[in-house]
């Protein structure tokens, strides 16, 4: 009987042991010395209005998505979202060639009228004697297969790597470009291209950096060698240039969100350049009266996209920013950063452009 007590006594012990680690464990998790920034969720407190923006205030083209959907179910989901939230039409940058570039299409087919496809450009052998002809050659193939446009293109600063074939080294200006640019215009093919990063990226990744819980996931700050942002633009500038009669697309503010000026410059030189405004909501809706009047000044050359996939919050995000003058609100999950956000209460005019008249202007 004796050791049947001691045994029950030790096991109540180790009971008590138990609860109280996890009590500990429990307040350890609950204590602001041990919050971890990732894991920093604020909540706004402040008593102010809450615009619920459930679809668009008028019919849009998104500029910018990717071929998120697996399989016709997905698909098929996409459409009822895009229905629910009064998005006409979605380009999907495929940023393919190939038999890649041909299943992607025949899987979106069946809507035509609703999803438009771009491809990519084949780098195959770019960096031997002769690059151009079978690059271009594929891109009249892919055309004829139903692509209605190139991109998205991207260079963050170490060469062209936003296709299957990566061109470490060439960039956007190179010669070697020359013929695929051309061959765009004479094709009436606007090209989505991605220029640079966020300038965070860049930027040492410490205490000074505003945008680092998300810098820290894309940093460029390690890359040896990398052309840095304005470097980028540069590159970017000098394309457009030579090539007044293509369209281009600069992806997200050109990534100039932290300048807007610099994209300003571009928009008043070049008027075969455009923006699209896609995954940098919460870059500019920190400063929403400066970007605002930059909405108001570019009316004619910015271009709505997402970006972000096709769930139905994830448009109604975008809706709240552009269309009400909400304040001081978090959607950290979605965009990463942990700054409050607020809306720019964009004119009905401003809006019809963005969400749809500029794309009709430029699509085939």
């Amino acid at each position: 009987m004796n050791i049947i007590k001691k045994i029950l006594i030790v096991l109540v012990f180790i009971s008590i042991s138990v609860a109280l680690t996890q009590c500990l464990n429990k307040a350890e998790e609950n204590s602001v010395e041990s919050l971890l920034l990732k894991d920093y969720r604020p909540r706004s407190i402040y008593k102010i209005p809450i615009t619920v923006v459930d679809k668009a205030a008028y019919p849009v083209i998104d500029i910018h998505s990717h071929p998120y959907a697996n399989g016709k179910v997905e698909i098929e989901q996409w459409v009822k979202n895009m229905d629910a939230a009064n998005i006409e039409k979605t380009v999907i940058l495929t940023m393919a060639i190939g038999a890649e570039f041909d299943s992607i299409y025949q899987l979106y087919a069946k809507y035509p009228d609703r999803f438009e496809l771009w491809c990519g450009f084949d780098y195959s052998g770019y960096d031997k004697p002769g690059f151009g002809p079978a690059a271009v050659a594929e891109l009249e193939r892919c055309v004829r297969m139903g692509a209605k446009g190139v991109g998205e293109l991207g260079d963050k600063g170490e060469g062209m790597c936003y296709c299957k074939t990566k061109a470490w080294g060439m960039h956007l200006d190179d010669p070697r470009m020359d013929p695929l640019l051309e061959k765009c215009a004479e094709l009436n093919l606007p090209i989505s291209i991605h220029v640079a990063d966020p300038k965070w990226m860049y930027e040492p990744m410490d205490k000074h950096n505003d945008g680092l819980m998300n810098a820290y996931e894309w940093r460029l700050d390690n890359k040896p060698n990398i052309i840095k942002h304005d470097g980028m633009i540069n590159i970017l500038e000098n394309a457009i240039k030579r090539h007044p009669n293509t369209t281009f697309i600069a992806c997200h503010f050109a990534n100039c969100s932290y300048d807007l000026s610099k994209l300003g410059r571009l928009l008043d030189t070049y008027p075969n350049l455009y923006a699209d405004i896609s995954a940098r909501y919460a870059e500019t809706a920190t400063i929403p009266r400066f970007t605002a009047s930059f909405y108001e000044k570019y009316q004619d050359r910015l271009l709505y996209g997402t970006d972000m996939g096709y769930d139905l919050e994830m448009y109604r995000i975008t809706f709240r920013i552009l269309e009400s003058s909400d304040e001081h609100f978090y959607e950290i999950d979605q965009f990463g950063y942990h700054w409050p956000l607020n809306g720019f209460g964009l004119s009905k005019n401003i809006l019809m452009k963005v969400y749809r008249s500029n794309a009709l202007s430029i699509l085939k």
